[in-house]
């Protein structure tokens, strides 16, 4: 969706300072784009320096296509005098600010709720915006799964759309009267800015693990970054963290908004207890307040104390709250369960972290009652850290009674290097119950035909995925249908 109205630079850049202009303030800018191609007359060309290309090659390009207006660091050795330049430090920033103004600030127009964290954003979010839209408010999803304004779903290519796409998408939510927006906020998207210009009426901390240092390169880039969304929260806002996570209390250190806490294991603001966990349910104690939930795991129990903070931060009644989250089923893909004909229990689920995939077993483990074998079906996407690799085949290794090692997404990367890595994490002791099999569709329905009644089969990284990354090219792909597949086919 693009703003019909247009803008002056003028307007565009009123508020900011460290903007150098090359060129008339009066010329309007109609679209921003960040990619050459499809730059239009009137359009704003901001050139970013990504990981892969520097859009600075592109602004002659961009100007002959007809923009009226270029963001960027570094001055091409041709002005043109027809073209505004803005010229900044960093064009990512200064490309947040722009968007925001450029769409009206939309972000402001109702209330922003931001989840960060390594694990349980996806959940959290959804879980949010399924209860608000419970409580009768008129509601937005954007997360890894997908976009969503009340029934009408959007795909997501990213966790956090780049800063032009997410205004144009908040300015479609308020137009189409949205009171909450309920998103997560990925690392990336603190540190790349995308969402740098944003008016949030609260944040979330799940958590932090061990993830995506193939981009932060260290784990306290990651952390910083994370904390980067907390140190930017407006004093209006509120700062809800999860304080068992021993880096719960340092992104709030610098925090303007108010702080408040969840906890299982300590005292807090939202403190919960599990009584029983079970496949079918799990009964909790919220703040002295004893609720059945249909999700089940220990990890869902944080899931759903956070947002109970949340909603009573925002406002809501806890009772009510309690009785609406009481109803809520968990999203696409996370400990999604399946049960065959013969009783074989399937789940698929997104852990594609150490720590995702050691909560999700642990799960498992509490809710065996029985001999049941637990068979685990797993790989590591390439192109990303390599150092999850080992960790993740020796906890489905610790958890298991089976491990099946397969292909992710390896995107770029030779699986069969990916799983050898993997490999390297598998205890001598575990060698004879470890199989590598590095076709995805083969591994799990090697699981189903090695499964007898009342074992659990556990199909791990991929959850609400519905393809596979090969070499660049994305084919058709979805565990939970092979699954279903295997469970509708007779077994061998």
């Amino acid at each position: 969706m693009e703003n019909t109205q247009g803008k002056s630079i003028k307007t565009l850049i009123h508020a900011l300072k460290g903007i150098d202009i090359i060129g008339s303030e009066e010329v309007i800018i109609d679209s921003i784009q960040l990619d050459s191609r499809k730059v239009v007359k009137g359009s704003l060309f901001v050139a970013l320096r990504g990981t892969q290309t520097d859009g600075h090659q592109f602004i002659d390009k961009a100007t002959q296509l007809g923009a009226a207006g270029i963001l960027c660091e570094t001055l091409p050795e041709i002005i043109n005098p027809n073209v505004s330049y803005l010229l900044v430090k960093d064009s990512a920033e200064y490309m947040g600010y722009l968007a925001a103004e450029f769409y009206g600030h939309p972000s402001k127009k109702f209330k922003l709720v931001g989840v960060t964290g390594t694990n349980g954003k996806t959940s959290v979010a959804t879980f949010l915006f399924q209860l608000f839209r419970a409580l009768g408010y008129r509601c937005g999803l954007i997360s890894t799964v997908q976009n969503q304004i009340e029934d009408q779903v959007i795909p997501a290519t990213h966790t956090t759309p780049d800063a032009v796409a997410l205004n144009a998408l908040l300015a479609q939510m308020q137009q189409q009267g949205c009171s909450h927006v309920f998103m997560e906020v990925s690392s990336h998207a603190v540190a790349q800015h995308r969402i740098t210009g944003l008016h949030f009426a609260g944040g979330l901390f799940t958590n932090i693990t061990h993830d995506h240092l193939d981009f932060h390169k260290t784990f306290d880039n990651y952390i910083k970054a994370k904390k980067g969304f907390f140190d930017a929260l407006p004093k209006t806002a509120f700062a809800l963290v999860n304080i068992d996570d021993r880096r719960g209390a340092v992104m709030v250190q610098n925090t303007r908004a108010r702080k408040a806490t969840y906890s299982l294991q300590t005292l807090a603001d939202y403190k919960g207890k599990i009584i029983s966990d079970t496949l079918t349910g799990m009964q909790m104690e919220i703040n002295d307040q004893e609720v059945w939930f249909r999700v089940i795991g220990r990890f869902n129990a944080y899931n759903l104390l956070s947002v109970y903070g949340a909603a009573v931060l925002l406002g809501e009644k806890p009772d009510i709250v309690l009785t609406e989250l009481s109803n809520l089923k968990s999203p696409p893909g996370r400990f999604e369960q399946h049960i065959s004909a013969n009783n074989i229990v399937g789940i698929v689920d997104y852990a594609h972290t150490p720590d995702a995939l050691e909560n999700v077993l642990e799960t498992i483990t509490h809710l065996r009652h029985g001999n049941e074998k637990v068979i685990t079906v797993v790989g590591c996407g390439g192109n990303r850290d390599h150092e999850k690799r080992p960790k993740m085949a020796a906890i489905a290794c610790r958890y298991s009674n089976r491990v099946i090692l397969t292909s992710d997404n390896p995107r770029n990367e030779d699986p069969l290097e990916i799983l050898a890595q993997m490999q390297k994490g598998v205890p001598p002791l575990d060698y004879k119950k470890t199989l590598v099999i590095a076709d995805r569709r083969e591994a799990i329905l090697r699981a189903w035909k090695e499964a007898s009644p009342e074992d659990i089969i556990l199909i791990a990284g991929k959850g609400h995925e519905n393809y596979q990354e090969i070499e660049g090219v994305k084919h058709h792909f979805d565990d939970k249908e092979v699954l279903l597949e295997a469970f509708t086919s007779q077994a061998e």
